[in-house]
């Protein structure tokens, strides 16, 4: 198996082994996971708000600062914004290989 399946494989397991976890929170770091694979960085990115919620079809602004607070809080990832309009927000997985 490859890299990224191995890492997939973790982070469903991992996931879908706590109570807490909507289908919302998956879908928000399988679409980190999926952006940091097209940039060559198996767990990490740089990105707007914007591109996450469209690849994690949430439509709710809300919803997705709420997700991304529970997943910081769940200790899944570590999400630094930012406030400047070209740059995106920093979000690392934390999730061994």
């Amino acid at each position: 198996m490859n890299r990224r399946t191995l890492t997939m494989r973790r982070l469903y397991a991992v996931l879908c082994s706590d109570d807490r976890i909507t289908p919302w929170h998956l879908a928000i770091c399988i679409a980190v996971l999926f952006l940091g694979h097209q940039d060559g960085n198996s767990q990490g990115i740089q990105t707007s708000r914007r591109k996450i919620m469209q690849l994690a079809r949430i439509r709710s602004i809300v919803t997705y600062h709420k997700c991304i607070r529970e997943l910081t809080a769940f200790g899944y990832i570590t999400y630094c914004p930012s406030y400047h309009p070209a740059k995106g927000s920093l979000i690392d997985l934390k999730i061994e290989d």
